[in-house]
């Protein structure tokens, strides 16, 4: 999509987990914000959303919001909603990972990552779609993992798997429920990813999991970020529903 520019010309946006510097969250909504957008970086780190969103200009801004509760959820769109105007598109990309095996799974380790993956992409869902139902227009991305359709092995535990799986439904479902209201909702798989969250793996690690990989290699944010903006905006106005993998080729199927 190089030399391609205002795919987003004039839309607001927000991008949930979008501090982390080297994260999917600020990759995307700086490529948004590149393609014409306005974005709203939402992230638990309050401080960090505002330095991501002065980092990538001033039509953009940071604030907290924790996807857990759903309160903060609504008063967060209703913010961006009063700042920059109605959203049209939503990227529900926070999440976490914990790198456990099945028996070392607790209730506590369970809850923190469905919570936050899953429960999190419902309740900011929840808190736009009025919005969008009003206007009768909307783009919704949310961001699920290869993990969860090959059954782990890249870095999350298989709670982490089940949540990611849990958000591929939870899309499927959505779209098909809100497409009458002329709102589109698809899901992106990302495979291993060089990001903050993946830089705690061994080298060994790293290299078995890339010599499953036909291209040969680690994705980078953008690879994601890409997808995100083609699903965002109008390139992809018949497509609901979806899966997008963006994984190098290690889940062809």
């Amino acid at each position: 999509m190089a030399g391609v520019r205002g795919l987003l010309e004039g839309r607001i946006a927000v991008v949930t987990g979008a501090a982390s510097p080297r994260g999917l969250g600020k990759a995307t909504a700086r490529l948004f914000a590149e393609h014409g957008a306005r974005v709203a970086l939402l992230d638990l780190d309050e401080a960090a959303a505002v330095a991501a969103a002065r980092d990538i200009g001033p039509a953009h801004f940071g604030m907290a919001c924790d996807v857990r509760d759903a309160g903060a959820c609504r008063r967060a769109i209703d913010g961006v909603c009063e700042r920059l105007g109605p959203v049209d598109v939503l990227v529900n990309n926070a999440g976490i990972s914990q790198p456990l095996k099945i028996m070392e799974i607790g209730t506590e380790h369970y809850d923190a990552v469905t919570d936050v993956n899953l429960r999190g992409t419902l309740q900011m869902s929840q808190a736009v779609i009025p919005h969008m139902r009003a206007r009768r227009s909307g783009s919704i991305v949310n961001i699920s993992s290869v993990s969860a359709q090959r059954g782990g092995g890249i870095f999350g535990g298989p709670h982490y798997s089940a949540a990611k799986a849990g958000v591929l439904g939870l899309t499927k479902a959505m779209a098909r429920e809100l497409a009458p209201d002329g709102i589109r909702v698809n899901a992106v798989c990302p495979g291993l990813i060089d990001t903050d969250i993946t830089a705690g793996m061994s080298d060994e690690q790293r290299r078995a999991i890339v010599a499953g990989i036909p291209l040969g290699r680690a994705g980078a944010a953008s690879d994601v970020a890409g997808c995100c903006l083609f699903l965002a905006s109008d390139l992809s106005a018949y497509v609901t529903g979806s899966e997008v993998d963006v994984n190098g080729g290690s889940l062809i199927h």
